[in-house]
């Protein structure tokens, strides 16, 4: 039985979806930063990969100073206000927090820099400008968090900074990879709006780079180019019956449902594969979009997810069934896939019946476009190899984000981005000394 109805208009899609990190108001935050004991060696501020001052912020947010706290935020991570919704704030600052030690709640860190950096975005509130113009440009090829993040660091280095972006809109798996519950569409978009207003970088939307004429270009026009390209589609399973329709990989599913919202259709029957973040966050989806059964199945054992334990906790509540140790074999079907026969490790086989088949099997590799900057060297896994200051093998290219890391959290990205455009700043520097 299903825990929800599919919903058929923006309200109920709303309601399916509440925000998992509600917006605190004034009263709120101000207890809850009361609660922050200002710890000398702050293990929450450790744990943050951007490393906000947490501490700071969290006074300021009790002293009245709001604007302060988003300064101070920002001052560490461009994306201050995503990261604080999407960040898997249990497993990083609050779950580095103080009180976990004394089995008591943590402090709600990243609810508490939602209020902050909600206050500027909602008051127009200017926190940020370009630095003096130093007559260089940078190319920064997709507007995801690394790039958005690369594209605000330089430009406050007083640098032109033009983003090439292949989709419509910005912030890449923010508004097109991210649950619903984590941040909306709106939120998500609006701190890019919030950013470019401020610091007036150039964003060149449904403009794809993706051949050697026009890396060549960029190489013509610009001092330097900055890859924040991310990861590729969906990786194979490489099983028969895997062409058919009705099946389909879990980056490119919540991407539909995140742009169709509740005009998005999901059959009665979903199975979903795999047992990371992303596939959880499909069969989490799918179940909220009123499907009557969602089956979550992996190959390994419960603990052997990469997906975290929150993740999967909240995948069961909305009513996904979890099964574990199961290898799919095949994915049945004539015309359309009808379900997925799987194997457990004694041989044995059985059979769970689909409408819709989510592979979430992981994210290819881009291979093929960095096919075209055959200079540009990858790992054994297909990541693209950087030095500290996060340059390439291939001169004035730099890269930063999932294609350098092979797929971690948005504030990963938004670190490196910045950490980037750092080292871009210093190549530049060092080029015209």
């Amino acid at each position: 039985m299903a825990e929800y109805k599919r919903p058929e208009t923006p309200q109920e899609y709303q309601r399916n979806f509440p925000p998992k990190k509600p917006l605190m108001n004034t009263s709120e935050a101000y207890y809850e930063s009361a609660r922050c004991l200002y710890c000398y060696d702050a293990p929450c501020m450790d744990a943050c990969p951007t490393h906000i001052d947490i501490p700071l912020f969290i006074k300021q947010i009790n002293t009245g100073n709001v604007k302060g706290a988003a300064a101070t935020i920002y001052d560490s991570n461009w994306l201050g206000n995503a990261c604080g919704k999407v960040c898997p704030t249990e497993q990083l600052c609050e779950g580095s927090c103080v009180y976990t030690e004394q089995d008591m709640k943590p402090l709600q860190i990243g609810r508490l820099q939602n209020f902050a950096t909600e206050a500027v975005m909602q008051a127009k509130t200017n926190l940020f400008k370009p630095g003096p113009d130093n007559g260089r440009r940078v190319a920064i090829v997709g507007a995801g968090p690394a790039g958005i993040a690369c594209a605000c660091e330089l430009r406050v280095l007083g640098y032109s900074v033009e983003i090439f972006e292949a989709k419509a809109l910005p912030t890449g798996l923010t508004v097109y990879g991210t649950a619903p519950y984590k941040i909306t569409n709106e939120e998500a978009l609006r701190e890019n709006e919030y950013l470019q207003h401020q610091l007036g970088y150039t964003v060149h939307y449904n403009h794809p780079i993706q051949n050697a004429a026009q890396f060549a270009e960029l190489e013509k026009q610009f001092d330097a180019v900055f890859l924040g390209l991310g990861l590729g589609a969906t990786a194979q399973l490489n099983i028969p019956g895997e062409e058919l329709p009705g099946v389909v990989g879990a980056v490119e599913f919540v991407e539909e449902l995140r742009m169709k919202q509740h005009a998005f259709h999901v059959p009665e029957r979903v199975v979903v594969i795999g047992g990371g973040n992303t596939a959880v966050d499909a069969a989490s989806e799918s179940a909220r979009m009123g499907a009557q059964s969602v089956h979550l199945v992996y190959r390994r054992t419960k603990a052997d997810m990469g997906a975290y334990d929150f993740e999967y906790a909240t995948a069961l509540a909305a009513g996904v069934q979890g099964v574990f140790e199961a290898s799919p074999l095949r994915i049945e079907g004539e015309n359309k896939a009808s379900g997925v026969t799987f194997s457990r490790p004694d041989g044995s086989e059985f059979h769970l019946p689909a409408d819709l088949v989510i592979k979430g099997t992981g994210q290819a590799k881009q291979g093929a476009l960095l096919a075209h900057l055959p200079n540009i060297s990858t790992d054994a896994k297909g990541r693209v190899v950087v030095d500290a200051a996060y340059q390439t093998t291939r001169p004035g290219y730099f890269a930063a984000g999932d294609m350098v890391n092979g797929g971690a959290e948005v504030v990963n990205a938004a670190y490196e981005g910045k950490l980037a455009a750092q080292g871009i700043h210093q190549w530049i520097q060092n080029k015209n000394t």
